[in-house]
């Protein structure tokens, strides 16, 4: 494999669930010969979907990370899945990555999780291509679907192939090719070879003046970015194949354009357009700005940056731990420097130092011992054992701390609760893996029930949880009915104060505060903390202690139980004696003025809102309509999107409960939705008053 930094490409695989990205990575690992025969996501034989859940469900569950050669580039593969309840391992594959490949379903559009990912990219500017799949599909639309992209994702895509036909085998116009626009050549796929065997032809008359048309966009969309491009159209001079995939690549890379491809992975065809797209238009490690962080030891000090250089201080940050009995593996993504086998290296968040006794490439359940790896490489670390996903792992003599992962809340949990006295034990530790490995998992043990919360993002992440707790871990334990995971906020603004006297152990504790809490309004699940306090004695010893304090407070519970969210708390004073005043104190005062600032205030119950996409034959859509309304969903906007009727709206989620098999049912099993946490917003009074009898 290639070793120059240049030519590594650190792509994902992202898009809406179904769209068929598990396939195309499939082909992929097919065309650059990692594999010698191509899997299927229907027979649970594909490489990057291992594990049993996602074998038997034909859906990706977790990220996989695979590594292969393609032409001259080596590629740090990421196949990330597209349910929204998994949405956090494309989050944190997204800010490791230097690119990604979107892929779209030509029959359906840009649906709702295509949107989420393409939010997600933009987030960490990510440079991104588009593969419009499923050309074979009856009712495929290229040319509608590029639409799409431009209107709804607000995107530049530039087409750099068009389709040759359109829709299955047996329509007499059947989709068999594409026409490349750079090379104007037709390129034919073999299918005895299940496309592995590329052939390049003339332009048929019949498709000569829609490709002359599409080649004249492709160079007049390109002419905004070049003014030697602009100056060859004009004087029309034949321009060259390099001139135009430069101006593409750099217009990629800069974020203000999206090339765009067409094909059917299934079948083979338009693959390997999108592997070069791949190298021509998408950055090396070298292309992307150096990383920023700061000095752990300086914080207040100007930003470190760490450019793509093996030969800067070593920094990486870890973005994924894959839990085992025998020894976790955490995932890195090495941003600078070099690092070798047994060397040692600073977690700069807990300032300790840990050692990295193995190295390995991943490829997907596989794995590859190497002896050494350096910047813009993507591998694997087992004997870790304070690091968690998010941190930084650097140089000893150079430290610094990169901007970690952020994660959303969970939105659903279920009680469960062993069986014995012994599955508590075994239920316990392996909680405690499953919450290392997935970020968006959550589990509080109720001592006085014996049940343990479990939460996450939707019913389906609850349901592989709990398959996995008893078929792959074994352990028996009694399964509880989802419940929604409502939050607390406040009515009105308030001051409080709370004070410490108390004796413990003999030892007087003293202390006081004094918080001014607010409403925060359409804050979005915000918690915004802040101190006015300039005491001196404060600001050296208690600042730290007392906010952490403020911050456990919030999200310990409000007078319901539930974490406080869109609120702004200000420390205003503190009371000091000398002598009795500490951490203990300080944190008693804090929990007192909690209290008596939220009973003051009085609460507001927040729910989560999903945001529901349904598409519909238009025969159903009263039917679906009504029972939308019954669930106390507000319809947002209603679209034509081929044959099918696609509403949106905003729904809360505990009337979606089961929703999926009501449409469902509803529709003949025509119908198709998908949802995603979208805010919280205020319960009804009688969801409320419900609590407070409770």
């Amino acid at each position: 494999m290639s070793r120059q930094i240049k030519d590594i490409r650190n792509i994902g695989i992202i898009a809406h669930i179904d769209a068929g990205k598990t396939t195309v990575t499939e082909r992929m690992l097919y065309y650059s010969n990692f594999v010698h025969k191509v899997g299927m996501v229907d027979q649970g034989t594909t490489v990057t979907d291992f594990d049993p859940e996602e074998q038997e469900r034909g859906i990706t569950i977790q990220a996989a990370c695979v590594t292969f050669s393609w032409k001259n580039c080596r590629f740090n593969l990421i196949d990330t899945p597209g349910h929204v309840d998994f949405t956090a391992e494309v989050e944190r594959s997204l800010r490791v990555l230097d690119g990604g490949v979107v892929v779209f379903s030509a029959r359906e559009g840009v649906e709702a999780q295509s949107e989420t990912v393409w939010r997600q990219a933009d987030k960490y500017h990510v440079p991104r291509i588009a593969f419009i799949n499923k050309m074979d599909r009856e009712g495929a639309d290229f040319y509608g679907t590029v639409d799409e992209i431009k209107k709804r994702l607000q995107a530049a895509p530039i087409v750099v192939t068009i389709p040759v036909g359109n829709g299955p085998p047996h329509f007499k116009d059947a989709f068999r090719g594409v026409i490349d626009l750079i090379k104007m050549r037709m390129l034919l796929f073999d299918a005895p070879a299940q496309g592995s065997v590329v052939t390049e032809h003339e332009i048929p008359e019949e498709l000569a003046d829609s490709a002359k048309e599409w080649r004249a966009k492709l160079l007049d969309d390109l002419s905004l970015y070049s003014d030697e491009l602009t100056e060859l159209i004009l004087s029309e001079e034949e321009i060259s194949e390099e001139m135009i995939r430069g101006t593409l690549r750099s217009a990629a890379i800069s974020d203000m354009a999206v090339p765009v491809f067409c094909g059917t992975a299934l079948d083979g065809i338009g693959v390997q357009p999108v592997m070069d797209g791949v190298c021509y238009y998408l950055p090396s490690p070298l292309d992307i700005p150096p990383v920023e962080g700061m000095d752990p030891t300086r914080p207040d000090e100007p930003e470190l940056v760490r450019r793509a250089d093996p030969n800067e201080p070593f920094s990486a940050l870890l973005f994924k731990i894959q839990a085992d009995k025998h020894g976790d593996l955490h995932y890195l993504r090495i941003y600078s420097g070099t690092i070798k086998t047994n060397s040692r290296v600073l977690n700069p968040r807990e300032n300790k130092k840990e050692n990295m006794p193995q190295l390995w490439i991943v490829q997907a359940d596989r794995r590859e011992q190497v002896a050494e790896a350096s910047a813009g490489d993507i591998i694997g670390v087992i004997g870790l054992r304070c690091s968690i996903t998010g941190d930084t792992l650097c140089d000893v003599k150079s430290p610094i701390l990169l901007e970690s992962i952020t994660f959303p809340e969970t939105v659903i949990s279920m009680a469960i609760e062993p069986e014995t006295s012994d599955e508590h034990k075994k239920l316990k530790a392996v909680l405690d893996m499953m919450k290392r490995q997935d970020p968006t998992f959550r589990a509080i043990e109720n001592e006085e029930t014996g049940q343990t919360l479990i939460s996450g993002m939707g019913e389906l992440h609850l349901e592989v949880i709990k398959h996995r707790l008893l078929r792959e871990h074994k352990v028996n334990v009694r399964v509880h009915n989802p419940r929604v995971s409502y939050r607390e906020s406040i009515q009105k603004p308030v001051e409080a104060e709370g004070m410490c006297q108390r004796v413990l152990g003999g030892k007087k504790h003293s202390a006081g505060v004094t918080l001014n809490i607010e409403p925060l309004v359409d804050a979005n699940q915000a918690l915004e903390i802040a101190s006015e306090c300039n005491d001196p004695r404060f600001l050296t010893q208690y600042k730290q202690i007392v906010l952490e304090a403020i911050r456990e407070e919030s999200q310990s519970g409000g007078l319901l139980g539930f974490p406080l969210i869109n609120l702004r708390i200000t420390l205003k004073s503190v009371v000091i004696t000398e002598g009795e005043t500490d951490e203990t104190a300080f944190r008693v005062a804090v929990a007192e003025a909690f209290r008596k600032g939220l009973e003051t205030a009085g609460v507001t119950l927040m729910e989560p809102i999903m945001k529901l996409e349904v598409a519909t034959p238009e025969e159903y859509l009263g039917d679906i309509v009504g029972d939308l309304q019954q669930r106390r969903a507000v319809i947002t906007q209603t679209l034509q999107r081929g044959s099918l009727k696609v509403l949106e709206a905003e729904a809360p989620l505990a009337n979606l409960f089961g929703y999926t098999s009501a449409m469902r049912g509803l529709s003949q099993g025509r119908a198709s939705s998908s949802m995603e946490p979208l805010a919280y917003g205020p319960a009804p009074p009688e969801i409320l008053k419900s609590f407070m009898l409770d």
